[in-house]
């Protein structure tokens, strides 16, 4: 799992995701964040890496 900075263009991509959720209500976002969740998933691929980035998610919280 890279933990270290990896964007080529952060702030454009946090423009696109602020920008996908505008106009939508709360369950849409939420159903939004769940796909891209598994879209992005699916480009990692790797189950190790998928159950490591799990983990350090719920360990933020």
């Amino acid at each position: 799992m890279i933990t270290t900075p990896n964007w080529q263009d952060a702030d454009t991509f946090y423009e696109q995701l602020l920008d996908a959720q505008t106009g939508l209500d709360t369950e849409q976002q939420l159903a939004f964040s769940a796909r891209l969740i598994l879209l992005l998933a699916n480009q990692v691929g790797d189950s190790r890496v998928l159950a490591e980035c799990v983990d350090a998610a719920r360990e933020a919280l």
